[in-house]
């Protein structure tokens, strides 16, 4: 039972000495009896609140950044009327600051035997699982005064997914697929490990592509075109240890890895090339395997939706093994870790000859932008000491790389924004040239 505004109101005015009655306690109940009454009945006439059905339905997904709205069902089975004040509880991150208190609380009327919806509309802040909480109901008889408060548990799940913010590059990189593929006018010559078709020489065609047999065979001269191997399984390996965490911008490095591995995963089964994901840091975090095409995408984005970067430092030796016992044989291992000196000379690098004996490595890292605009600070001493540091740190890092590639590995180093561009590109051209 709960007093409301209104009655403690009456009740302060009530509590006054009033006509010929002397203060005290004796006046303060005679005044106070009308009131009294009047709250045991508006009480008796709320709805009840323990009785009361609730079920949700609505939205169980919705990406980082957009909205997702649930549906509470309210069922009043008693025979009064209800007028309620809803509060509807999930977890501060599921709104944006500031909109919790309009968003999840509701006020309704609900005649005997009816029922009525509303919705809360969430708008989350981080990725991962939101759990409703619980729903808190007070109940008001007819005057207001007084009111009955319970809660229910009514449970529900809404999965918050990675945005996907590089998607917008998916067409153009889908178009430059397509000219590898030879499906549209301007065909690829030279490039590429699988026959396509014969065409008319055109001049300025590599001479090294006419089908002399062909020629032969016809009164004009023909060439070869290739396009480039399909089916071939690319590795997407998620780095979520220690430094995956660092912050670049306003997210973690690792949104960034996620969200390059999402456009190069859409792209390669695009391709016709099987996809598969793997995170680790010091033991299997996630891990996607034989999807089709067509359910790629939507099985990435699901599995990344809950991962978050442990602090641990990776064991870069069981990163190794579960990469090999997930991909036997040939594939195209995709890297997204760190390339700091100190974890890839500890870590990775006494395990990579393992790794290129059997795969072609390309490893994908997320430069931080602050640290080119250090580099070009200048005006006081301490912007001077600055600028030195960025360039002690870039030249660390290009070090860093240039062991990578003399191991056989693809580097691709790039600001958050340029990172999943950069990759798909990187992947482009290694499906051009014939090494995947």
């Amino acid at each position: 039972m709960a007093l409301t505004g209104r009655a403690a109101l009456l009740a302060a005015l009530g509590s006054l000495p009033v006509g010929i009655w002397e203060p005290g306690w004796t006046g303060i109940l005679a005044v106070n009896a009308p009131l009294a009454v009047a709250c045991a009945c508006d009480f008796a006439l709320a709805a009840p609140v323990r009785g009361l059905g609730l079920t949700r339905s609505g939205d169980t997904s919705a990406r980082l950044g957009d909205t997702a709205d649930v549906t509470l069902t309210i069922t009043n089975p008693s025979h009064r009327p209800l007028r309620a004040r809803i509060r509807d509880a999930w977890p501060p991150s599921s709104w944006q600051p500031g909109t919790e208190v309009t968003a999840s609380r509701h006020r309704l009327t609900i005649p005997p035997g009816e029922r009525r919806r509303v919705m809360t509309r969430l708008r989350p802040t981080r990725r991962g699982d939101r759990h409703a909480d619980r729903v808190t109901v007070r109940s008001y008889g007819p005057l207001g005064l007084l009111a009955r408060q319970g809660t229910h548990k009514v449970p529900w799940t809404v999965r918050v997914l990675p945005p996907f913010t590089s998607r917008k590059h998916l067409p153009s990189k889908l178009a430059r697929l397509r000219e590898l593929d030879g499906r549209t006018s301007v065909l690829t010559r030279g490039e590429g490990t699988e026959f396509d078709s014969l065409r008319e020489y055109i001049p300025g065609d590599d001479t090294r592509s006419i089908d002399w047999r062909a020629t032969a065979r016809q009164s004009a001269v023909a060439v070869r075109t290739w396009r480039p191997e399909r089916d071939r399984h690319i590795l997407l390996v998620l780095d979520t240890g220690r430094t995956s965490a660092g912050r670049v911008g306003d997210a973690p490095r690792l949104d960034a890895s996620m969200d390059a591995a999402l456009l190069l995963g859409a792209l390669a089964s695009r391709a016709g090339d099987r996809v598969d994901l793997l995170a680790y840091d010091r033991r299997l975090r996630a891990l996607v395997q034989g999807r089709t095409a067509g359910d790629i995408l939507p099985s990435l984005v699901n599995a990344m939706a809950t991962l978050e970067p442990e602090l641990v430092e990776t064991d870069a030796r069981g990163l190794a093994a579960t990469a090999l016992r997930t991909a036997p044989r040939r594939s195209l291992l995709v890297l997204l870790t760190t390339l700091d000196a100190a974890p890839i000379e500890e870590g990775l690098l006494p395990v990579l000859p393992q790794l290129t004996q059997r795969h072609t490595v390309l490893l994908a890292s997320v430069a931080d932008p602050h640290v080119a605009r250090m580099a070009k600070a200048r005006g006081d001493t301490d912007a001077v000491y600055q600028a030195a540091a960025a360039a002690q740190a870039h030249t660390e890092r290009e070090r860093t790389a240039e062991e990578l590639r003399r191991h056989g590995v693809t580097v691709v180093d790039a600001p958050p924004e340029e990172l999943a561009p950069a990759l798909a590109d990187a992947y482009l051209a290694l499906k051009a040239a014939g090494r995947l």
